[in-house]
């Protein structure tokens, strides 16, 4: 345990970077895939499960709690941490992707973003500062700076007025983050996909002085291919010596690409969502447990992982209980797919410290492609 914030790089191996965050509530090793708990909760999982799979932090959301049970609430139950029962750093997301997403439901004024609730329909306000405000109520570890987000495909006047306004917010979110020990406070990086106005954005950031940088605006509807040049010419402007964070990212390949991009952070739904669905994702690739072909197969989705969600249940009992609708279907296949991610990242981080992060890379790749067309 450590008091101050701060970022160690212990290695790199091309461009992929091995390295700790520290917190005051503990470290974060990197690269790290945050399981997402917006509400207060991974859907599906005890958060015990979630720290057994290899999780240093997972991520809540300011938007969703302001609005239930409500910022004030939380803190006057001993915080988010003591809330919900975990001792690990939380990062909280500041709402800026919510201003983007609940378009039909906002209003955004340079002060700051008035929200209609999707629940009750109470009008809300959330500027920077009652975004800082909120989180610090919420005693979250690592802090994100309210941001406007927006959808691909847009133009370049939208984005270069989203990334000023951005950069506006960000001047008053660190102000208002003020001093906290232990804690961090993150800017984010927008501006679309034009590398002139992400260049200018960082420079912005870096004046402004965080402790971590985010590359937000992304996995928006622009596709990987788009995506990845956008981090190609993002990451190198951010400081060397500080937590570099994708938001919002994404598939295991994504998280492949981006960390031989310099990326150290990332975050997504997309695991327990999947899993609610009836997909996995595990090293021989994916696996939709829906398909008739699983009805019969008695083989585990990976006899040699030591997830029981993988090792334990047969293919056959896991179709059945998503095709039944069954809870503890969902359940299972989203716990089989966070100790997935989570064992990725740290075949990521062994290999990154051995300097062999590209033939890692190239095999984990080979092995999807083969499993997949078996599966």
């Amino acid at each position: 345990m450590t008091r101050d914030f701060g970022f160690t790089l212990h290695k790199t191996d091309g461009k992929a970077r091995l390295g700790t965050v520290h917190t005051g509530r503990g470290d974060i090793r990197t690269p790290a895939f945050m399981p997402v708990g917006t509400v207060g909760t991974v859907k599906g999982l005890y958060l015990d499960q979630v720290k057994e799979t290899g999780a240093d932090i997972i991520l809540g959301n300011t938007y969703h709690l302001m609005l239930r049970p409500g910022a004030e609430q939380v803190a006057k139950l001993g915080g988010l941490h003591s809330f919900i029962r975990w001792d690990g750093p939380i990062l909280t997301d500041s709402g800026g992707f919510q201003i983007m997403s609940l378009s039909k439901i906002r209003k955004i004024r340079e002060e700051g973003a008035t929200f209609q609730s999707h629940i009750d329909g109470r009008r809300y306000e959330l500027s920077p500062e009652r975004a800082m405000e909120i989180q610090r109520l919420l005693g979250s570890d690592i802090q994100m700076q309210l941001d406007q987000c927006i959808e691909f495909p847009h133009t370049d006047k939208q984005a270069v007025k989203a990334m000023e306004l951005s950069l506006r917010w960000a001047e008053r979110s660190r102000k208002a983050f003020g001093s906290q020990p232990g804690r961090g406070n993150f800017g984010i990086v927008q501006g679309g996909t034009n590398e002139t106005l992400r260049l200018k954005s960082a420079a912005g950031l870096v004046d402004i002085g965080f402790e971590g940088y985010a590359i937000g605006g992304l996995a928006v509807g622009e596709g990987q291919a788009l995506m990845l040049s956008t981090i190609d010419f993002t990451a190198p402007a951010l400081p060397a010596d500080k937590p570099r964070y994708l938001m919002g990212v994404g598939t295991p390949d994504d998280i492949l690409e981006a960390v031989a991009r310099g990326v150290d952070m990332f975050d997504c739904v997309l695991p327990t969502r999947s899993g609610r669905h009836g997909q996995a994702f595990t090293r021989f690739g994916k696996v939709n447990i829906r398909n008739a072909k699983h009805a019969n197969d008695l083989r585990p989705l990976d006899e040699e992982h030591p997830c029981p969600a993988l090792s334990k249940y047969s293919r056959a009992y896991l179709h059945h209980l998503i095709r039944s609708g069954e809870m503890l279907g969902m359940m299972l296949m989203s716990w089989a797919n966070i100790a997935y991610y989570q064992s990725l990242m740290q075949g990521i981080r062994a290999a990154i410290a051995e300097g062999r992060f590209e033939d890692f890379r190239r095999q984990t790749k080979e092995q999807w492609r083969a499993g997949e067309s078996a599966a």
